[in-house]
């Protein structure tokens, strides 16, 4: 594992000329060297075995995952919504925890005529024999409705897993009785914000397969090109995808147990096949470098272990770290993304260390099967323009690092007028009939409904709410005002409004109501509120509030590990700095792409900042401590700054230019997916990656670590070689 510059007590090293000792081959035993030695012997069968196993069960679990997945979770307990929500469930148990909306449509009948009002009448009956369906409540028709749809409000009972669990029965009873009533003529679906990322998440598997379909030729491809041959392309191919079967497979076990949302199923096949591929190369790439010099297969993969393995298990640790730090924010959704990022991590860090070494050693002939022409002339050339690019920069670091910083704050621009919020994702709905029952919610004026809850002291009068629902029905954006009272300690109002739930209007709506509220009802009187606007405007606060707290234990957490890895204080403090600059060019590229750039000018997903900030920083600590590890070693064996600089550069751009392409395509991939939120958050880390991995890793650190000099590895009273 990387560790701090220090100074080390005389022992018995190769000649100086050694190309072990050059190139960091020479290092002692330790766990991972005995590690990587025991898998590439006779004990390398059983791991290759249990790694079957694993995978050959997660095949068998896995055709039922589709089942059991749910949608991702709105709920912000604790928030206004939430308390409104109890509050409206122990008041009116008849309207349960959520309520959605039967919209009824003909192609021929009125919603006037007998026999649609009959097929309206054999729904509401055939739901109201159900237990997990409540109250119904028959919508008064608005002006500029359609004269052909019919709308019921309909309270659902249990807790949020629950109402997912029931839709797809209660969606085909009221299809069933509509179909019986009225001989097809009339039809009928449920509407809803449960529904809407319902259906999202069935979607989310059809693009997860056509993604995979994908990413994975072109990064098997990548992997052809950079490594020079099929052979060694191979082998993180297999280990990747052994990675992916057990991280899915793990899922597809807790679904049993658990809620397991679509999001996190992406979450987890992304970040497992692009960290399986990543970690998995940079332990062949050691494992060549060690048989070139001479060892024997166990004991390259031995030294392979112990040094790209200790770098790799580094690397696992950061990325758990940084997912962790989304367990703080108090967003369900969030907690889900935190258990994906760890569980990604832990399984391809367990197959690159396990099972990486075991194949390796005995497929160690066939690595250089299908050599690439090219490679056989060899590759000297490209060698020496990295050497003299490197040197060149060693030159002139001043101009180098303000270039730098100069293009990522210009990329970073647009970032200041980022306009956030959380949608429907209309475009991934079209073609299925909630979308289109949505669309035509919106034109017959009750796109969204909001139920006030006003409490008041058991057996005092309701509430005064004359004036309250009068200025409402005053307010064109409003369809339909309707007051309730429980008779004991609820008044509660069913305010129908114009405005699409997941817009821009629907929020500024929402502060109308709370402030007409305010200045109508009697003084002091509560009003909590719930619905769809309400939900998602609470994730919303949520999820952006908690990115400041995301945001601070990220920054702590890497700026310690950084600290305990090198001894050092500056390094730590740039790469924190440059990790927020590159976030800041990748939302700012996003801003311009999605937002200005975009057809329809959309928002971006308000989620997206927690996630993709606590991804990006993983993989650039990965980057960084790769990077100044290199330069570490040549540092602590020669003194000299600049030629550890150089070092290096020449024994990392290869391997992190191929390893943040492949990274880069495997986020790119999630472009391809219908999902707005999906490609924005796939753009957003695919262009973090190019940036980190180019203009930080290859310009702007090698060019402040030249500039600083010996100042990179001090740390106030620690007597390290930097201070040599």
């Amino acid at each position: 594992m990387p560790v701090g510059i220090r100074h080390r007590s005389p022992r018995a090293v190769p000649p100086a000329g050694s190309g072990l000792w050059q190139d960091g081959l020479a290092a002692g035993s330790g766990v991972l060297d005995r590690l990587g030695r025991a898998v590439a012997g006779p004990a390398g069968w059983l791991v290759i075995a249990c790694w079957l196993l694993l995978a050959g069960a997660a095949l068998t679990v896995l055709p039922g995952l589709a089942q059991r997945l749910a949608p991702p979770s709105l709920e912000v307990p604790g928030s206004p919504s939430a308390r409104a929500a109890a509050v409206v469930a122990r008041g009116f148990p008849e309207l349960g925890g959520e309520q959605m909306m039967l919209a009824f449509g003909s192609s021929t009948l009125n919603a006037d005529e007998p026999r649609h009002q009959r097929a309206v009448a054999a729904t509401v009956e055939a739901l109201a024999a159900r237990p997990d369906v409540g109250a119904m409540l028959p919508l008064p028709g608005t002006d500029g409705g359609h004269p052909r749809h019919a709308y019921v409000l309909a309270g659902v009972h249990g807790d949020e897993p629950a109402r997912q669990r029931n839709l797809p029965a209660q969606l085909a009873t009221a299809r069933q009785a509509a179909q019986d009533a009225s001989g097809g003529v009339v039809t009928v679906t449920i509407l809803g914000v449960s529904r809407a990322f319902a259906q999202l998440a069935h979607a989310d598997m059809a693009d997860l397969r056509s993604m995979e379909a994908m990413t994975v030729p072109v990064a098997a491809v990548l992997l052809v090109l950079g490594l020079g041959a099929v052979g060694a392309a191979a082998l993180p191919l297999v280990v990747g995808g052994a990675a992916i079967l057990t991280a899915v497979g793990a899922l597809a076990v807790a679904a049993a147990l658990a809620p397991v949302d679509s999001t996190m199923l992406t979450y987890t096949v992304t970040m497992s096949l692009g960290l399986g591929l990543d970690y998995t190369l940079l332990i062949l790439l050691r494992y060549r470098q060690a048989r070139r010099a001479g060892l024997t297969t166990r004991l390259a993969a031995g030294r392979a272990a112990a040094t790209a393995g200790g770098t790799v298990l580094w690397c696992g640790a950061a990325i758990v770290v940084t997912s962790c730090a989304l367990l703080v924010v108090d967003v369900p959704w969030a907690h889900s993304l935190a258990l994906a990022g760890m569980l990604a991590a832990l399984v391809t860090l367990a197959a690159a260390l396990t099972l990486g070494p075991a194949l390796l050693s005995r497929l160690d002939r066939w690595l250089e099967f299908g050599t690439l022409p090219w490679r056989r002339a060899g590759a000297a050339g490209g060698r020496a323009a990295w050497l003299r690019s490197a040197e060149h920069m060693m030159r002139r670091p001043g101009r180098y690092a303000v270039a730098a910083v100069a293009v990522l704050a210009l990329a970073a621009v647009p970032v200041l007028h980022l306009r956030m919020g959380l949608h429907y994702d209309r475009p991934a709905l079209a073609g299925t009939d909630i979308g289109a029952g949505m669309a035509e919610l919106e034109r017959d004026g009750v796109a969204g409904l909001t139920t006030v809850a006003l409490p008041h002291p058991g057996g005092a009068a309701p509430v005064d709410t004359f004036a309250f629902q009068q200025a409402l029905r005053a307010d064109p954006r409003v369809s339909m005002a309707t007051v309730m009272d429980n008779g004991r300690d609820l008044t509660v109002m069913l305010i129908a409004d114009r405005c699409p739930p997941d817009g821009a209007a629907a929020a500024a709506f929402q502060r109308d109501l709370h402030a007409m509220g305010a200045r109508l009802l009697p003084a002091g009187q509560p009003m909590p509120a719930v619905g769809p606007a309400a939900r998602l405007g609470d994730l919303a606060a949520a999820a952006l509030d908690g990115l400041w707290q995301v945001l601070a234990v990220v920054l702590l957490a890497s700026f310690g590990l950084l600290l305990l890895t090198f001894r050092s204080l500056l390094i730590p403090l740039k790469a924190v700095a440059m990790n927020l600059l590159s976030v800041c060019a990748a939302f700012g590229l996003l801003t311009a792409v999605f937002q200005d750039l975009g057809p329809e000018g959309a928002d971006v997903n308000a989620l997206l900042p927690l996630i993709v900030f606590t991804i990006v920083f993983g993989l650039s600590l990965d980057y960084e401590v790769f990077l100044v590890h290199r330069i570490a070693e040549h540092y602590r064996r020669s003194g000299d700054n600049t030629a550890a600089v150089v070092h290096g550069l020449r024994c990392t751009a290869r391997p992190i230019t191929l390893a943040a392409a492949i990274m880069a395509v495997t986020f790119g991939g999630l472009m391809l997916t219908r999902r707005l939120d999906f490609q924005q958050g796939g753009f957003a880390v695919a262009a973090a990656i190019v940036l980190d991995a180019t203009i930080i890793r290859m310009v702007l650190v090698p060019s402040l670590m030249r500039l600083l000099g010996r100042w990179n590895w001090w740390l106030p009273g620690f007597s390290g070689a930097g201070r040599r």
